[in-house]
């Protein structure tokens, strides 16, 4: 039996571009097999997202009922997105630890912890833990945090 059918809800993680939604993969196939219209999804992503600049990476959580309707929430950008933007750099290291691709302040890590805090999920981290994730995903990605 399917878990929507008890009366549970389906949860569908994407990870979309800005207003940039539309019925093609990575959204249509992945609510199409929950029986959803990828349509309806996308004009209202795209709408929640128009005050963003277009093309950054927002991450949805969407909930499926089981009479095939849908609510969705969307966060912030992926740390990495962040990262990668303030070094400037295209991708990270192939080798973490041993290859340091740029550099970037302290500062910059907890720009990027303030806007990472007003996630439901981290609201009850403080600002210095998040920080450290965010220190963490840096060095992963071949970025040195200094002073």
């Amino acid at each position: 039996m399917s878990k929507a059918i008890k009366g549970r809800a389906h949860l569908v993680r994407l990870i979309v571009p800005a207003g940039k939604a539309t019925p093609s993969p990575p959204v249509g196939p992945a609510l199409g097999a929950r029986g959803i219209k990828s349509m309806d999804f996308c004009k209202e992503f795209n709408a929640r997202t128009a005050h963003i600049e277009p093309g950054v990476p927002v991450p949805a959580k969407i909930s499926v009922e089981a009479d095939r309707t849908f609510t969705f929430v969307t966060r912030t950008p992926p740390t990495a997105y962040f990262l990668k933007k303030t070094a400037g750099i295209e991708k990270g290291t192939g080798r973490a630890g041993h290859e340091t691709l740029a550099t970037i302040s302290l500062k910059h890590v907890y720009e990027i912890a303030k806007i990472k805090a007003t996630d439901d999920h981290l609201k009850h981290l403080k600002l210095e833990a998040i920080a450290r994730t965010v220190v963490g995903s840096a060095r992963s990605l071949g970025i040195q945090v200094v002073p």
